[in-house]
């Protein structure tokens, strides 16, 4: 499995609400335009081929950020309480 944060820009409505569909059923959408995806190679195949059908070369932006597990370890999040935390309940 690997790890990798999708992030877009897309100016037309009707693409980027498709992405957005798209990639609420291979991960978490942790942004507006940003998600964490969990994939196995047939999975990242998949999407990728599923991207590219919808994406618009010229017009939009997309980038796939590859996150190892030491990296995503270190990863922070705000909390609903307006807390930072680290991925191990560490609060800051």
């Amino acid at each position: 499995m690997r790890r990798i944060i999708v992030a877009y820009d897309i100016s037309d409505h009707r693409r980027r609400r498709r992405v957005a569909m798209l990639l609420e059923g291979y991960g978490e959408r942790v942004q507006k335009s940003v998600f964490e995806c969990e994939l196995d190679s047939s999975r990242e195949n998949a999407l990728s081929a599923a991207l590219r059908s919808v994406l618009d070369p010229v017009e939009d932006k997309l980038r796939l950020y590859p996150l190892c597990e030491k990296d995503h370890a270190l990863s922070l999040a705000w909390d609903a309480k307006g807390r930072l935390r680290h991925r191990d309940g560490w609060v800051f």
